[in-house]
């Protein structure tokens, strides 16, 4: 390994892309004292959940890029554990997903040294020759990952196994510039798992306030000896149908929604004449719209004012608000987010399997929901949920762009077009 060479920053072009002249490219089996399987046989008989004599075993679902998730946690016994010492971690070793999202890797970190693991491949580095956080950052790179991609080119089973991981060939900086790296991703990463905590702390927060709010658990000072009551939804809300004029010649603005109650969302505009149906009808701001056949999985939603002249066809099913002194529609919204509307969207839907249910309106509408009966009291919820939902929105922004600058630093760092300052490099 070429660990002396210092300031020369000339690109040269090599199978893993351009890199300076003062990089190696070597072999991962040149850097490893071992690439292993973890155990891959059944284990139901020797997963424990005892307090006592039980190993922590990590699977493939426990591995991110660059972390660990121990959210589902597993364990096998130490009888399991003593009969399989291959699959027995160390600090630093690195654990590969080998099928589904092949190619993530994690760094095993001091606490979790002495756990096994299970249809992982694990590699075990020799520390002088690399740094292990600077290959798990190479390997979960959008180029590592495009390489390993592109192991299975015209292979229709998406899995890489041991010796093809040993052969993979990655461009290896001198040591020193290699932990550098290291150290700037992994500031990078801190901070991403921060914003991911928090995002993630804001999503209970805004599912308690729905639980509580949605049903009156929790109410204003102001509303608190006004009752809620039931009313039929027939009563509130009405289907409506507007249909267009239509000509080949016009622009259709088509929307459609996303499951999980995601909201809507464009679709390519068409002209007319490049539509299959010409049964098609305006959306107005407030409506409240309905995917007749995807509703069972969440996909109805308001119709915010900038989707607001758009089109859909007839497999959608409009509701308005047919008493405004008595509802208020972004309250309805979230209302329908509720595991309890989303069973009432089922029981109105007829079919044999869920994928195949179509929503009837009018059996939907015979159905009641409970209300606060000061539209006062619908408006404030409504909008403490929206302020709740527009600063996950914001987090969400932030932490894409912080993950797309994070990107753009890597593929410089990671192919030497940025150098590092260290004593053996120069910027």
């Amino acid at each position: 390994m070429n660990a002396n060479r210092t300031s020369d920053t000339r690109l040269t072009p090599l199978n893993v892309g351009t890199i300076p002249d003062a990089w190696d490219v070597l072999k991962i089996a040149h850097v490893a004292s071992r690439v292993t399987n973890g155990y891959v046989g059944p284990v139901l008989e020797h997963q424990t959940l005892s307090a006592t004599d039980k190993v922590r075993y990590l699977q493939g679902f426990n591995i991110r890029p660059n972390r660990i998730e121990l959210k589902n946690e597993s364990y096998v016994s130490a009888e399991f554990d003593r009969a399989h010492p291959k699959s027995r971690l160390e600090e630093n070793d690195i654990l590969t997903v080998q099928s589904g999202h092949i190619g993530t890797t994690a760094r095993v970190p001091k606490e979790l040294a002495g756990s096994n693991c299970h249809a992982l491949i694990i590699t075990r580095l020799k520390p002088e020759l690399i740094d292990s956080r600077y290959l798990t950052a190479y390997l979960n790179s959008h180029i590592g990952q495009a390489r390993m991609r592109g192991l299975h080119v015209g292979s229709s089973i998406v899995h890489i196994n041991t010796s093809e991981l040993a052969e993979f060939k990655v461009p290896v900086p001198p040591l020193p510039e290699q932990r550098k790296i290291a150290d700037i991703l992994t500031t990078w990463d801190e901070a991403l798992t921060q914003l991911d905590a928090l995002i993630e702390a804001h999503e209970r927060r805004k599912k308690a306030l729905m639980q509580q709010l949605l049903t009156g658990k929790k109410r204003f000072p102001a509303f608190a000896k006004k009752p809620w009551e039931k009313v039929r939804m027939g009563e509130v809300l009405k289907r409506v149908f507007r249909p267009i004029d239509w000509s080949a010649e016009m622009s259709l603005s088509l929307v459609s929604l996303r499951r999980r109650c995601g909201g809507l969302f464009r679709r390519p505009d068409v002209l007319g004449a490049d539509y299959k149906t010409q049964d098609l009808h305006v959306l107005h701001a407030d409506d409240f719209l309905i995917s007749k056949r995807q509703v069972a999985h969440g996909a109805w939603g308001l119709v915010t004012p900038e989707f607001a002249g758009s089109h859909v066809s007839k497999e959608y099913a409009i509701l308005v608000n047919a008493a405004p002194q008595k509802l208020h529609m972004p309250f309805f919204a979230w209302l329908s987010q509720t595991p309890r509307m989303i069973r009432l969207s089922r029981v109105a839907s007829t079919g044999v399997h869920i994928e195949k249910l179509i929503f009837d309106p009018d059996v939907f509408l015979r159905d009641s929901i409970r209300l606060p009966n000061d539209r006062e009291e619908q408006r404030q919820i409504a909008t403490i949920l929206d302020t709740a939902n527009q600063q996950l929105s914001l987090l969400r922004t932030q932490r894409a762009a912080l993950d797309q600058q994070k990107r753009g630093l890597m593929q410089r760092l990671l192919t030497g077009k940025l150098r590092v300052k260290t004593t053996q490099t120069t910027t």
